[in-house]
């Protein structure tokens, strides 16, 4: 793992993967899923679940923006408001302009 990085990026980065390696396979399972005709309250569930655990990673990768870009951006002294908008148009996908 990269050395710059905190024991706690680094256990964010390394939980992210775990879970994203987990949606794969959910992924992969409801395919088969489809493929074989399962019935559709059956993928809806499976669905479900792989909505819910990309949410979790998505938390989670937030929480590492803030730890190390925001904060990062405030250590160079970037301007607050400047990188909070930066923020918001990471988060929303709305960047003024």
């Amino acid at each position: 793992m990269d050395e710059a990085m905190t024991a706690e990026e680094q256990a964010i980065k390394k939980n992210v993967l775990s879970r994203m390696k987990r949606i794969e396979g959910q992924v992969r399972g409801i395919q088969g899923m489809i493929e074989s005709g399962k019935e559709c309250q059956d993928i809806l569930v499976q669905m479900r679940a792989v909505r819910s655990a990309l949410q979790s990673a998505n938390k989670l990768i937030l929480k590492r923006y803030l730890i190390k870009c925001y904060a990062e951006s405030m250590e160079n002294g970037a301007d607050p408001k400047d990188a909070l908008e930066k923020f918001i148009g990471v988060v929303t996908g709305f960047i003024e302009g």
